[in-house]
């Protein structure tokens, strides 16, 4: 099922969606200190492509903390704002329901990426 899942999503807009990661990913990977930042945006780049069947799972710490503030200020509001705007469109629908919380997901790992990881 997650198969057919990730298939229709990277169709309906999981490219474009994991797009907007490696871009955002790019723009870090610009200078030396934020290569640590692009490399994480390139993970989860990934899971935006192909979010079902996959759990974000979070743990805290002081430096996960320290970044996740400088990267909400920096990137994480437009792609949050995009997760959530596609999920609320997607939720109109019955059928959209389980892509529209699939980029409720992507909206909160938007906003605090570090800390988290990506298990099966």
């Amino acid at each position: 099922m997650s198969v057919l899942g990730n298939l229709i999503w990277f169709i309906l807009g999981g490219f474009l969606s994991g797009l907007s990661w490696l871009v955002c990913g790019l723009l870090w990977c610009v200078t030396i200190v934020g290569i640590p930042v692009g490399v994480q945006c390139f993970k989860f780049a990934k899971l935006s492509c192909c979010p079902f069947g996959k759990e974000v799972v979070w743990s805290s710490g002081a430096v996960s903390l320290i970044v996740n503030i400088l990267w909400i200020v920096l990137s994480g509001v437009p792609l949050a704002i995009e997760h959530l705007g596609i999920g609320l469109i997607f939720c109109i629908t019955i059928v959209g329901i389980p892509f529209g919380l699939q980029h409720f997901k992507l909206a909160k790992l938007a906003l605090m990426p570090f800390g988290a990881e990506v298990v099966r």
